[in-house]
């Protein structure tokens, strides 16, 4: 079947359509992005302003047709923390669907750590073993571990490295209190919860996934995505002081021409290498392979897996809506 996966995260809004059945990984056919920052458009007590909504409402329509052009038989469309953290959060998604008549569910950080640790072990096989998945998004940090298709434990700690750039790091040049604050913070979140994550077990690989371990690999050296999926990457404790000091010392408009860093995600790309570099400390990180699959393949493979069940689906006609996951 070709489904259409919408994904509104907090930094970016991303329509993916792939050809997909049982046994199989999923095939792209096309893909359409947007750069919201939807950290730039809240108000004082972190509720979506209405032009902000209105550009969720119309790249939904946009979407949409899309997906229907490319023959999507369904839209699984989901949101993160940029809309779940929201105090309007329910309204946003009820005006999504009064005004597109798109079903968006949000997804709590625990669903999103287990269907995103899913999408990493299908991507590296049960020969992989006990797997720690870190994944660090625009709001929020998630932490998953164990042995089997979905994890022992899932966590969502507010480490995203949109929200700590925008709370700590906004400043072309952060000063040295700034990083140290930071850092201080996320000793304290991942501190607070390592105990948990370690009962799990020994790892025997360490995964990272999403946008902000794939540019801080890229910067120590990895492959570029123009080499395909297939290509394995890897990022090394040893390496992110050096990526640190590199991002530290310049401005966000130049941290955009270093490999692996767009200009939408080069402010914020500091604040998730200091994430990265505190969570590689408390777990004892030595290295950490690169997974090409992410939240997105998860909710895909969580989809096919279903297709067998009792599963009932009603689409109002000339419209494909979103399911429950």
């Amino acid at each position: 079947m070709r489904l259409a996966v919408l994904d509104i995260g907090s930094n970016s809004i991303h329509l993916l359509v792939v050809d997909a059945h049982v046994g199989a990984p999923p095939l792209p056919a096309t893909s359409h992005k947007e750069v919201l920052r939807l950290a730039e458009h809240l108000k004082d007590d972190g509720s979506i302003t209405s032009y902000g909504q209105q550009r969720l409402v119309d790249f939904c329509r946009e979407s949409i047709t899309i997906a229907e052009e490319q023959g999507s038989e369904q839209i699984l469309a989901f949101a993160t923390s940029a809309i779940r953290s929201a105090p309007n959060g329910d309204e946003t998604i009820e005006r999504i669907h009064r005004e597109s008549g798109l079903t968006l569910n949000v997804m709590s950080g625990e669903e999103e750590a287990r269907i995103t640790f899913l999408a990493a072990r299908r991507w590296f096989g049960w020969s992989a073993g006990n797997i720690l998945l870190l994944d660090i998004g625009g709001g929020s940090l998630e932490i998953a571990a164990g042995t089997d298709e979905y994890p022992d434990i899932a966590l969502s700690l507010p480490l995203g490295a949109g929200r700590m750039h925008s709370r700590f790091l906004s400043a072309d040049q952060p000063s040295e209190d700034d990083i140290a604050a930071l850092r201080h913070l996320a000793r304290k979140e991942i501190g607070r919860i390592a105990g948990d994550v370690n009962r799990v077990g020994k790892p025997e690989k360490i995964v990272g996934s999403s946008k902000t371990f794939r540019s801080l690999a890229r910067i120590a050296g990895a492959a570029p995505s123009g080499d395909g999926i297939y290509v394995p990457r890897k990022l090394q404790r040893k390496d992110m002081p050096g990526i640190i000091d590199t991002l530290l010392s310049r401005t966000p408009a130049q941290r955009a021409e270093l490999p692996g860093v767009s200009a939408a995600r080069s402010g914020q790309v500091l604040a998730g290498a200091i994430v990265a570099d505190v969570a590689f400390t408390i777990f004892g990180i030595e290295s950490m392979k690169i997974s090409p699959w992410a939240l997105r393949e998860g909710i895909i493979m969580r989809k096919l897996d279903l297709l067998d069940s009792s599963e009932s689906v009603s689409i109002p006609r000339g419209r494909p809506l979103a399911l429950d996951l």
